[in-house]
């Protein structure tokens, strides 16, 4: 019989900070639409958001996220140094 009160399995989770069960309801929201975009639109954002300014800022989150993705197989070692150096975050 189904249950309407049972919890939710927490271990369903991933540790992929793309995977759509890890992200709330705007950021869902957010990769469909920026999934949607053309990609002149699409460059448009990214040139906007990633300002230098908005890179410190933010800096925690990015080397976060970067970690989780290097653990979780979608970027290698290497992938990761570049990315912090294209950034500006070394």
């Amino acid at each position: 019989m189904f249950n309407i009160f049972k919890k939710k399995d927490k271990d369903k989770k991933t540790d992929n900070p793309l995977d759509p069960q890890n992200m709330s309801f705007m950021q869902r929201m957010a990769m469909k639409k920026l999934e949607k975009m053309s990609p002149e639109e699409r460059g448009k954002l990214i040139k906007k958001v990633m300002t230098p300014k908005n890179i410190q800022k933010n800096k925690a989150e990015i080397l976060k996220t970067l970690e989780a993705m290097q653990k979780s197989g979608q970027m290698n070692s290497h992938q990761v140094f570049e990315a912090k150096k294209r950034l500006g975050l070394l």
